[in-house]
């Protein structure tokens, strides 16, 4: 078996060679469907990272916003 993909463009680009794959005419059942299976799960793992980055994104973002708002004023 192939390295695992790690970065987020490997595992898209896989996605993409899976589609190609599917939407070919000489593909099989079986084959069909192992790389149904192989591109589900590719996807579940983008799906994550970008949840991921998206949370950091709007962490840092809320960061940027705490730093440039005025200071609440004193109690009274």
């Amino acid at each position: 078996m192939n390295e695992p993909l790690q970065s987020f463009e490997q595992k898209l680009a896989r996605v993409e060679q899976i589609v190609k794959e599917l939407e070919g005419v000489n593909t099989d059942l079986a084959r069909a469907t192992l790389l149904f299976k192989e591109g589900k799960t590719l996807v579940r793992e983008c799906d994550a990272l970008l949840k991921s980055a998206e949370a950091q994104i709007k962490d840092v973002d809320r960061a940027l916003d705490d730093r440039t708002s005025p200071a609440a004023p004193p109690g009274d």
